[in-house]
């Protein structure tokens, strides 16, 4: 079983809205994921609340062998970074 964290599309035509989901490869774009890891909206007026991300999920997914999408690496990346900014203030 190969895993891997990819997004998941949820919202409207007109209103995107994506899942951060660890699911199985071979399962197809509205497959049943085996967790939700989080949620991305593209159209979110402030940065803080684009990406929200459970860090330790997503910790223990990679640690288990799952691996991330291009996309789902970076948004991991820009989260992290927002939360040590957000700490240092």
């Amino acid at each position: 079983m190969a895993v891997v964290l990819r997004l998941q599309r949820i919202g409207k035509r007109t209103q995107p809205h994506y899942r951060i989901v660890a699911i199985e490869k071979s399962s197809g774009p509205h497959g049943e994921p085996l967790e939700v890891l989080g949620h991305y909206n593209p159209k979110a007026a402030k940065v803080s609340e684009k990406v929200t991300i459970n860090g330790e999920k997503v910790d223990r997914w990679v640690k288990n062998g799952a691996k991330p999408s291009e996309t789902v690496g970076s948004l991991i990346a820009r989260a992290r970074k927002a939360e040590k900014a957000a700490e240092q203030k």
